[in-house]
């Protein structure tokens, strides 16, 4: 485990990416990431799929039963602007944190073959790729154009100013997950996000005090300017229409607004993250530790990838046997049975 700094100076980069243009996009977040490590930010965090569009109020052409060939022509751009991983457009943002000598934690679309996925990257301060967490369940009509991730992603890294993941946007409302990641030992919870509703201020409020954590939370702020002239949405087409409303935050251990939030511009929030509070924080409630009841609740975790094929002689690390042998090496103990209670042996 690295040794750890006692403060770190985080910062949530609230804006709108160049929507379905990688590279512009990618210039931004140069720009933008410069900006912030020019505040004194030692860890950036991007919005979800900044990288180069969240779709918002996009149909895809999609009706029960039928595809439209404009839906299709759709897609096709937004495949064609995603991220291969790895590939260029990594390699260029591995680039950006090593410039700026951050941890750099983004957004993308992520594409593997024809299937796109709603991914974040990590990346040290010397411009090394981490690895990536993608997107276990998109929400509603996401789940048209987007994959669904399986355990294999759900990493968390040791860096110098603590322990470091990211859950994006409705996953945060999946308990059983948030509960593998303090398990984990998160500290900096990221939870980039498309939610900019009031109500998602409480969420994260709630998640840092349940994981007695960080959490950095940031929304695209974005005009209907930021997205082509041709693009299909049913929020009208004046160029000041807010597409995107922000609502990006900074909260510590104990539920305290460190910044934000903010609903009314593109803009940079940071604060200064006294590492110090997540113990003060777990001295009267540990969800995982002598808050846990490990004896009445367990949670399982499968974190084996879920390939669609797996080659003769490769194997599949969960066989049926596999799993059932896990499962029943980790949950099958002896069953208590009172004295006054007759056992069935038979």
């Amino acid at each position: 485990m690295l040794s750890q700094e006692s403060h770190v100076h985080a910062a949530v980069v609230q804006a709108a990416p160049v929507a379905f243009d990688r590279e512009r996009t990618l210039e931004k977040v140069r720009a933008l990431t410069t900006d912030a490590a020019s505040q004194g930010a030692e860890l950036v965090v991007f919005p979800e799929a900044f990288v180069s569009a969240y779709p918002r109020g996009l149909s895809f052409g999609a009706v029960v039963g039928s595809r439209s060939p404009e839906g299709r022509e759709e897609y096709r751009r937004y495949w064609d602007s995603s991220v291969d991983i790895p590939g260029p457009a990594v390699e260029t943002l591995a680039h950006i944190a090593a410039e700026s000598r951050v941890y750099l934690v983004i957004g993308v679309i992520e594409r593997d073959g024809g299937t796109l996925y709603c991914t974040v990257l990590f990346f040290s301060a010397d411009g090394v790729y981490l690895g990536k967490h993608r997107k276990l369940m998109p929400t509603a009509s996401e789940r048209l154009v987007w994959g669904f991730g399986d355990g294999s992603t759900l990493p968390v890294f040791d860096t110098p100013f603590g322990r470091l993941g990211a859950v994006i946007c409705w996953e945060n409302y999946m308990p059983l997950l948030r509960m593998a990641m303090y398990a984990k030992g998160v500290q900096l919870y990221c939870a980039p996000t498309a939610d900019g509703r009031d109500s998602w201020i409480a969420t994260m409020q709630h998640i840092a005090l349940e994981g007695r954590c960080f959490v950095l939370s940031c929304n695209q702020f974005a005009h209907r300017s930021d997205y082509p002239t041709d693009y299909t949405t049913p929020f009208g087409d004046k160029p000041e229409t807010v597409l995107s409303r922000g609502g990006s935050c900074i909260i510590n251990p104990l539920g305290q607004i460190l910044a934000g939030p903010n609903f009314t511009e593109e803009c940079i929030l940071t604060a200064e993250l006294d590492l110090a509070d997540i113990a003060r924080g777990k001295y009267d409630f540990d969800v995982v530790g002598h808050y846990a009841r490990p004896d009445i609740f367990r949670l399982y975790v499968n974190e084996a990838p879920h390939p669609a094929v797996v080659w003769n002689g490769e194997g599949d690390p969960m066989t049926t046997n596999a799993m059932e042998s896990t499962i029943q090496g980790q949950y099958n103990a002896p069953m208590v049975v009172p004295e006054n209670i007759e056992r069935i042996t038979s």
